[in-house]
């Protein structure tokens, strides 16, 4: 055991001995997220570098600690990506942050979750024990697969240590097309070429002035990409200029995200719903849609007042809605912040989940906020 994580497996002992919280904590990149920042901070950025890395298997090993950017960097010199498009919302976003988060991009719709993509981890558990789960390869879990629990924790179930990744190599072709049209038919179109072979990548709609567009990205075979091009039509975007506004839209830095800044009253809520789910009768004062994942990601600017609104009307066409980001620190009511009454099968698994990897509770108390 190197010295920064027997440092840092010391100061979880520490805490469980003395019943200390803990705010398990990366660069920081995601601590908008959360209804209260509580505990002693652990910082787990010492627990840096890539383990190993074979392109030819499709998989990296990284610690905790290491820069997102930094690991895609290397990837991409290979030739290969992190398929899920993980947001890094700012420079400070790390490997462990990105799994505990379990957030994923505009492409998530089409290639799957960050969870899909976690091959095994090592983690330090509330008794200060180091684990590790799963491995490097796809075929290695006999039982529950508590690899990918991890992802989406938040960090509750454990300090994430070490993480395997499957990585993909980039499509050989891309291209992004424009279409002006209403919301209504833009979610029409998306549910019509998502049951057709058609190399979709990622989509966002949102309105701007009155006028509504539909970004498209393709992605695949050349051949592919310029079939569909030729057959869905719509105004071809030049490729390297473009490229900003997909990471601008992951990172939620388009224009439509940074118009909120200004008015300190909204918070930006999360609605997950099913991609069929028809155009949504936002209630008054709430600003939006803005549609990724091919309808099934809807981000709307509200007041916190209006959550329980926005939950009844996510729930309606069997999605959840959530507060996802809001000024200064998140001090609103669970009935505000939560994505709704927690089944109580579901519940009492999470109990027990918990009570198993985390008896005292020290870990990121009050983090965990579901996610659809």
């Amino acid at each position: 055991m190197d010295s920064a994580l027997l440092q840092i497996t010391e100061r979880v002992r520490a805490a469980v001995a003395h019943q200390t919280p803990l705010r398990l904590r990366g660069g920081g990149s995601k601590d908008f997220h959360a209804r209260a920042l509580a505990g002693e901070v652990l910082d787990t950025r010492a627990l840096q570098g890539v383990v190993s890395y074979e392109p030819s298997e499709l998989v990296v090993t990284a610690r905790a600690g290491t820069s997102l950017a930094e690991l895609q960097t290397l990837l991409a010199g290979n030739g290969q990506c992190l398929a899920f498009d993980p947001p890094h919302f700012s420079s400070g976003a790390t490997v462990g942050g990105m799994v505990a988060a379990g957030l994923s991009g505009p492409a998530r719709a089409s290639v799957g979750a960050v969870r899909d993509y976690v091959l095994g981890v090592e983690i330090l558990n509330g008794r200060a024990e180091l684990l590790r789960f799963g491995g490097q390869v796809m075929k290695n879990v006999a039982g529950y697969d508590v690899s990918r629990l991890m992802a989406g924790a938040w960090g509750t179930l454990g300090l994430i240590t070490e993480v395997s990744l499957k990585v993909l190599p980039q499509a050989p072709g891309e291209a992004t097309l424009r279409f002006e049209c209403t919301q209504a038919q833009a979610l029409q179109w998306l549910n019509t070429w998502g049951g057709q072979p058609l190399p979709l990548n990622a989509s966002c709609w949102l309105e701007d002035a009155g006028r509504g567009t539909l970004f498209l990205r393709l992605r695949g075979a050349q051949a592919a990409v310029q079939s569909a091009c030729a057959s869905l039509g719509g105004e071809r975007q030049d490729n390297a200029r473009v490229a900003a506004d997909w990471d601008a839209c992951r990172d939620h830095q388009l224009p439509w995200f940074n118009d909120r800044l200004a008015r300190p009253d909204l918070a930006l809520w999360r609605l997950s719903v099913p991609a069929q789910a028809p155009m949504l009768a936002l209630p008054e004062g709430a600003i939006g849609p803005l549609l990724e994942w091919h309808g099934a990601l809807r981000w709307v600017q509200a007041p916190r007042a209006l959550g329980p609104a926005l939950q009844a009307l996510a729930a309606q066409v069997g999605g959840t809605a959530q507060m996802f980001h809001a000024e200064g620190t998140v001090s609103a009511t669970p009935a505000q912040t939560a994505p709704g009454p927690m089944q109580p099968a579901l519940a009492a698994l999470q109990a027990r989940l918990q009570q198993a990897f985390d008896p005292a509770g020290i870990f990121n108390p009050g983090r965990l906020q579901p996610l659809a």
